[in-house]
């Protein structure tokens, strides 16, 4: 090497990358000094039987500016295969959400192999319902909450989106959710994903899904699709994994038979895990669609 190229090396390099991370740090102190961030409330009491200090908590991104009218509200839902993630990951989300006029609500909830899907959607749920009823108290409309979520936690969104039982389970009689956006879900048939067992490495997700068939189809927000849906947007990686395209396909199917076409969308060359980190852009165009439909926007929801 010569030692023109070792001066760059030794002097030049690191400099550039203090100088990127001393712009990222100014980045997100410029883009949280506009919200406040009130972090790991419980949102199931501590006196359940089942409550979890570190996984029964969400995090809640609200604007600093006083708005005339209470704001529309995202409960964004972190993938990880079931059996992984963490909101704290996720805290740029909150923030360019709370940033654009929208109060967010990211969430943890518990995971495999302590619990299953079903307990894990039932998480959500709650989740959903502490929101419904505290959101208020931090400028969010409690009648206009939707739903965002990842991977596995697009196929949680979707679920809950769909299917009513979950809220009536906790005595409340009619869907809070008002629309849920789908980013890379996955999960969204998983009655038909296990019975096939096609690509390698299957066998572990009976850990989060459990082994009897019935469950597998509790779970898949396929089955519960009726023209009555709240309306959806999905968003899909060009260069994801075969069965999210697939399944995300079928699923759009799906909708436009009961005559409720969501927004679907297909992200030329993005890869599961970008479809997730490319929301630290707050121009990206998931965040480009997502704000019209919650906010109410005449043709967002198509």
């Amino acid at each position: 090497m010569s030692a023109s190229m070792k001066f760059v090396f030794s002097r030049v390099l690191p400099a550039l990358v203090v100088a990127a991370l001393l712009l990222a740090a100014a980045t997100e102190y410029a883009v949280a000094r506009p919200s406040r961030r009130t972090a790991n409330v419980a949102y199931v009491p501590a006196t359940d039987s089942a409550f979890s200090p570190e996984r029964h908590v969400l995090d809640v991104y609200a604007p600093r500016e006083k708005a005339a009218a209470s704001r529309p509200v995202v409960v964004f839902i972190h993938g990880g295969s079931w059996n992984s993630g963490n909101k704290n990951f996720y805290s740029f989300i909150g923030r360019r959400l709370a940033k654009q006029g929208v109060v967010a609500v990211v969430i943890n909830y518990r995971l495999a192999p302590g619990v299953r899907v079903p307990q894990m959607a039932d998480d959500c749920a709650r989740a959903v319902l502490w929101t419904q009823a505290r959101i208020g108290e931090y400028g969010g409309d409690p009648q206009r909450i939707f739903l965002l979520g990842h991977s596995a936690g697009g196929g949680l969104a979707a679920l809950l989106a769909a299917d009513d039982a979950l809220f009536r389970r906790w005595g409340q009689a009619q869907n809070p959710v008002r629309g849920a956006i789908l980013d890379d879900p996955a999960g969204l048939d998983m009655y038909d994903y296990l019975r096939k067992m096609q690509y390698p490495g299957d066998e572990q997700y009976l850990v989060p899904f459990g082994p009897e068939p019935a469950v597998w189809r509790q779970v898949s927000p396929m089955y519960y699709l009726t023209a009555h849906t709240p309306p959806m947007q999905i968003f899909v990686g060009g260069e994801t994994y075969p069965s999210i395209s697939s399944s995300s396909a079928r699923f759009r199917q799906k909708l436009t038979a009961l005559g409720h076409a969501p927004r679907y969308q297909v992200l030329p060359g993005k890869k599961h895990a970008p479809m997730v980190l490319q929301l630290y852009w707050p121009r990206n165009i998931i965040y480009q669609q997502l704000l019209p439909f919650v906010k109410g926007e005449a043709g967002a929801a198509r």
